[in-house]
C-alpha cells in the first residue's frame, strides 16, 4: 500500500472523531481464518491464494481478519437479525453468484474443506449450477446473448425490462426464480432448516419473497414433501449484513 493510501486510511479515524483498532473485510470465496488466504475461486480472482490478511495487517498497522461474506451475514443475522435466536437455517446471498452458508446448533457449519454453504456450487441440471440460473448477473448475462445485443446489462435493468412487460426479459427472470424455488426446495429437503433467509440486493425486490416460496413449495409438492414446513424470509440487514457480519467475525477472531 502507498503512502497517499495509508494516509487515506488513516483519515477514516479522524472522520470517526476516534482511533481504528481493526480493519475487517467481508470477502467472497473460502476463507482460511487461521491462514489468512481466501481459498477457492470466486468473480474477484484477485483476492485468493496469497497471504492476504499478513499484508494487509502489515500495510494498515492494525489487526485484519477475514470472513467469507455469506458467512458474515449469517453472523449479522444470528447475532442481531432476522435469525436471532433461530438454531437452525440456511442463507442464500444472491449476487453475482450465490453463496450460502449453514447455521447448525446455532453455529457456522463451515466443513472440512471451508465448502460448507456453498450452495452455488450445486448442479442444477447436467450443464448450470445453481449460481449459473440464479443469479441475476449470470442471468442478464444469458438475457444479453439471447437478445443478441453488444451492450451488456445489469440484473436490476433486467428486472426492469421485465417489468415493462419485455417479454424475453420476462421469460428469463421467470427462470431465475424458477431457479432460486427449485434451490430452496433441494436444500429444505437436505437440511430441513427452521429458517431459511434471503440476503443480497435483489432479495430487496418487492413481491420477490413471496414468488420464491410459492415456486419452492410448487417443487416440495411435487415430490410429495409436503411435510417440510417452509420459513422463508428476507434478512433483516440486506445488502449491508455482510459488513455487519464482518465486525462480529472481526470480534470473535481478535479475542481468542
Amino acid at each position: 500500500m502507498n503512502c497517499e493510501k495509508k494516509v487515506a486510511f488513516e483519515n477514516l479515524g479522524n472522520l470517526a472523531n476516534d482511533d481504528i483498532t481493526g480493519a475487517a473485510f467481508s470477502s467472497p470465496g473460502s476463507v482460511d481464518t487461521k491462514a489468512g488466504v481466501v481459498k477457492g475461486f470466486s468473480a474477484i480472482p484477485y483476492l485468493h491464494h496469497f497471504p492476504i490478511v499478513q499484508e494487509l495487517t502489515e500495510a494498515l498497522d492494525v489487526p485484519v481478519t477475514f470472513e467469507n461474506d455469506a458467512y458474515c451475514a449469517a453472523l449479522a443475522e444470528s447475532w442481531q437479525g432476522t435469525a436471532r435466536g433461530v438454531q437452525n437455517a440456511i442463507f442464500i446471498v444472491i449476487g453475482s453468484g450465490i453463496g450460502g452458508a449453514i447455521i447448525s446448533e446455532g453455529k457456522i457449519l463451515k466443513g472440512r474443506n471451508l465448502f460448507g454453504g456453498e450452495f452455488g456450487y450445486m448442479m442444477m441440471d447436467a450443464e448450470y449450477s445453481f449460481s449459473d440460473l440464479a443469479s441475476p448477473v449470470n442471468t442478464a448475462r444469458r438475457y444479453t446473448e439471447e437478445s443478441g445485443s453488444q451492450i451488456a446489462i445489469s440484473g436490476q435493468e433486467l428486472f426492469e425490462r421485465a417489468d415493462r412487460g419485455e417479454s424475453l426479459a420476462q421469460k428469463h427472470v421467470d427462470q431465475m426464480l424458477d431457479a432460486l424455488g427449485r434451490g430452496i426446495q433441494m436444500l429444505s429437503v437436505v437440511l430441513n432448516p427452521d429458517r431459511v433467509l434471503l440476503g443480497g440486493v435483489i432479495s430487496e425486490r418487492d413481491g420477490l419473497l413471496e414468488e420464491v416460496t410459492q415456486r419452492a413449495h410448487g417443487y416440495l409438492k411435487r415430490t410429495q414433501a409436503t411435510d417440510v414446513v417452509l420459513d422463508i424470509e428476507t434478512c433483516q440487514f440486506r445488502n449491508q449484513a455482510n459488513l455487519l457480519g464482518a465486525v462480529a467475525a472481526h470480534y470473535s477472531q481478535t479475542r481468542q
